[in-house]
């Protein structure tokens, strides 16, 4: 299997709701595991983007939002061997018995640090023990286990220094190279890509038949009523969007993720798959046209961080979805490379507030972005190297789009968090 199929494989992950509560849950009712007794007390500690992009997103199962929520249910019902889906299954009674938990002041929530790196600390303190679990570095990479504070569970941790001296795999690869894998691999090791769109597509239709959605419905309406019009941008927005919205209010179908977010995975699915249905194409083309957008993701994401202060779905997710659009309409590695010019040049300052409703408002520019971006690249029309953070390559100025996210932008993080903090006063 070749290196790249191998990457993909290992970050598809299917997530129920936005994967920080998941994340959230999955860290306490691991810490739960490993005490004695009855629950006492949550205490939970997350880095900025966790804290942030929990802060407001339903949760799935429940009419409730949020850190607290996320944390109490973890504690009450959560099953920690179901990792980002352990939270299948909660309902009324689960949800009324975490209410009461928060009501009782039981559980705490606060923030690290404000970094782009992943970080959970959940400690559950029990009648007569205590343990605690710590997460970094992706949503369910468990890297210590505490019991009574002894460490029973204890695995390295990359610090964040070594993690940028070491080249990571995806860019060990130009765009090109990426182009020629997309082209030439074995359409048989792309087969597992499937399960992206028997998820996600399952997830739209739970939004469209659901009374608590508002977007999905209106664009269906505006699509005339039908899930496959004629129309390529209207029925990517309803197939992108109406999945996007029904998983951040909460409802209980999983994503298909990609780089730890469900969003993510969601935009550089869904849009292919709505031209897919209108143009007939093949089976083979669209799972290589997804390995394409997935990997372009991929490029940026490892720069920007798993959680930062830019719309990594729209930018990332959505600079993907784009060039593997233009490649489903027979552009070369060229032409991808003025469409990744196009994206950085128009959404690159998008800001993330955390995983809400907004990231549906979000995920219907980014498809009116990369449509554009594709159209107005395949007729020759691009922003050129000099202007603005493009670079002299593609993979610079993917880099570059990396980069106002992490450094780039960490006090607008600490920006968003204080307004965050500032509607519970």
């Amino acid at each position: 299997m070749h290196a790249l199929t191998e990457l993909i494989k290992s970050d598809m992950k299917p997530a129920l709701g936005v994967t920080e509560p998941g994340a959230i849950a999955f860290a306490v009712s691991t810490a739960k595991a490993h005490i004695k007794g009855t629950v006492k007390g949550v205490g939970l500690r997350l880095n900025s983007g966790m804290y942030k992009n929990a802060f407001t997103c339903g949760i799935p199962g429940t009419s409730e939002v949020g850190n607290y929520y996320a944390a109490a249910l973890g504690a009450v019902a959560a099953d920690p061997k179901k990792g980002l889906e352990c939270l299948e299954g909660i309902g009324k009674a689960e949800e009324e018995a975490a209410g009461e938990m928060i009501k009782a002041g039981m559980i705490s929530v606060s923030m690290s640090s404000i970094t782009s790196r992943i970080f959970i600390e959940a400690t559950v303190t029990g009648e007569t023990s205590e343990a605690v679990v710590t997460i970094q570095d992706a949503h369910t990479n468990i890297t210590k286990i505490t019991e009574n504070g002894t460490v029973v569970f204890e695995k390295e941790a990359k610090a964040a220094q070594e993690s940028k001296e070491a080249t990571p795999l995806i860019h060990q690869y130009t765009l090109a190279q990426m182009v020629e894998y997309v082209n030439t691999v074995s359409a048989q090791e792309l087969d597992f890509i499937k399960e992206a769109y028997k998820v996600n597509y399952e997830l739209l239709q739970e939004g469209l038949k659901s009374p608590k959605t508002t977007y999905g419905p209106y664009l269906l309406k505006k699509n005339g009523g039908v899930l496959v019009s004629e129309d390529e941008r209207k029925t990517a927005s309803l197939f992108c969007n109406g999945a996007i919205e029904a998983r951040v209010i909460g409802l209980s179908k999983p994503a298909m993720s990609i780089t730890g977010s469900g969003a993510h995975g969601i935009i550089a699915t869904m849009p292919l798959y709505a031209v897919y249905k209108i143009n007939n194409y093949t089976d083979e083309q669209l799972l290589r046209a997804t390995a394409l957008s997935y990997l372009v993701c991929m490029y940026i994401k490892e720069y920007s961080g798993k959680l930062s202060a830019f719309c990594g779905c729209a930018i990332a997710a959505g600079t993907g979805m784009a060039c593997a659009l233009a490649w489903l309409k027979g552009a070369d590695a060229e032409t991808m490379e003025k469409v990744i010019n196009n994206m950085a040049s128009s959404i690159t300052g998008m800001i993330c507030d955390g995983g809400n409703q907004g990231c549906t408002m979000k995920g219907i520019v980014a498809v009116d972005a990369a449509f554009d971006s594709v159209e107005l690249a395949m007729d020759d029309v691009y922003i050129y190297n000099a202007h603005g953070i493009n670079g002299a390559t593609p993979e610079e100025t993917m880099h570059n789009m990396g980069l106002i996210a992490s450094p780039g932008m960490t006090g607008t993080e600490k920006t968003i968090v204080d307004i965050l903090d500032g509607k519970n006063k």
